[in-house]
């Protein structure tokens, strides 16, 4: 598949998810689904196994309560990967520091886009004659600031309770743009080698509200065939994910990390390994071998999903995910490689839905 059809395909996904609509206010599967991609090497390499166990920077992202855990004041997160052979990006930063002994504070800032698509619709004049200088090009991208607090329980030992307020913009070129809210809670608590973990995204539904650019819509979608969308509103239903690792020490320099997340959706039935009408069920595992907390080797296991082959029978899938990661004076450099292609892939869709992911972290005092 060549990388403009790749390119094609995901600007028909992102426009769908962003314009299509149903009623005057929809709740559609998948919305603000952008916010669940996963954030961090460590995190990604581990098959997105994080609510329990996180407790860097990228806290704000996975767990507001693991912000309680940094060791040093100023804790900085980056990390940027590439999806579709380099065509959707998707940017993270944090920053977070603890405000004293009992509580921490947390900010961070996500973008996944698709630049420079082209709009060709005005490249053959009244004339029928080529203009290249009439080519314009967009962007497709959506944005997040999450803003995180983080406060120890005073009744429970071991128990850290967090909130998120998350502002969301979201952009279709010229074409529509939206603006969103919601609110994010989480606790983990600690209990020797145990870790527990739970995470309920969305609590007040998250309310997104589109603005759309009639002249612009009726002029594409008259060339297209497809009906204006009709909704100014998009309602994002809760999701709830419950974790729990357990830590091994293997020899004085040797340790293990074991842990899984299960996702708990409301917004109908997805493809996953356990499903209805009213919940849908998606649970995932990753490991963690550590050397003097140093040199870290990372797997993991998500997205599992049933597909349906040519010769209509269906396939059992699971997406298996690598990371490796250096730490060492405050510095944290983590890689991962998420595998989402199937094995009957060609070479050239292999590498066009692999996906590499850089991601660096920094604390001092």
């Amino acid at each position: 598949m060549h990388i403009f059809s790749l390119r094609l395909i995901l600007l028909a996904a992102l426009c769908i998810s962003s314009l299509a609509v149903h009623a005057q206010v929809s709740t559609p599967k998948y919305s603000n689904e952008f916010l669940n991609i996963g954030v961090g090497g460590r995190a990604l390499g581990m098959g997105n196994v994080q609510s329990a166990i996180a407790s860097d920077a990228t806290a704000g992202y996975w767990n507001p309560a693991g912000l309680l855990t940094l060791k040093d004041k100023y804790n900085v997160a980056l990390m940027h990967s590439e999806l579709f052979a380099g065509i959707a990006k998707n940017d993270f930063g944090s920053f977070a520091m603890p405000l004293d002994e009992k509580s921490a504070l947390g900010i961070s800032v996500i973008r996944l886009g698709v630049d420079d698509i082209a709009d060709t619709r005005r490249l053959q004049n009244e004339y029928g004659y080529i203009q290249y200088d009439s080519i314009k090009f967009f962007s497709v991208a959506d944005y997040a600031l999450i803003l995180s607090y983080a406060r120890k329980s005073n009744l429970i030992e071991g128990l850290s309770l967090g909130a998120n307020a998350k502002l969301i913009y979201r952009n279709v070129g010229d074409f529509a743009n939206a603006y969103g809210f919601g609110i994010d809670v989480g606790a983990q608590l600690q209990r020797g080698t145990w870790q527990f973990g739970v995470m309920a995204k969305d609590v007040t539904t998250t309310f997104t509200a589109w603005t759309h650019n009639v002249e612009e819509l009726e002029k594409a979608y008259l060339q297209t065939g497809n009906d204006l969308p009709e909704n100014n509103a998009e309602l994002t239903l809760p999701r709830l994910v419950l974790g729990v690792g357990k830590s091994f020490k293997i020899t004085d320099q040797f340790s293990a990390l074991l842990a899984t997340d299960i996702d708990f959706t409301f917004d109908g039935r997805r493809n996953v390994l356990l499903k209805s009408d009213v919940v849908s069920v998606d649970p995932h595992i990753g490991l963690e071998l550590a050397y003097a907390n140093t040199v870290f080797v990372r797997g993991g296991l998500n997205n599992y999903q049933e597909t349906r082959n040519f010769n209509g029978g269906t396939d059992k899938r699971v997406q298996p995910n690598f990371g490796i990661g250096f730490k060492t004076n405050g510095l944290n450099l983590d890689l991962a490689l998420s595998r989402i292609n199937d094995k009957e892939s060609n070479s050239i869709s292999s590498a066009s839905t692999s996906s590499v992911i850089v991601s660096l972290g920094y604390s001092f005092n």
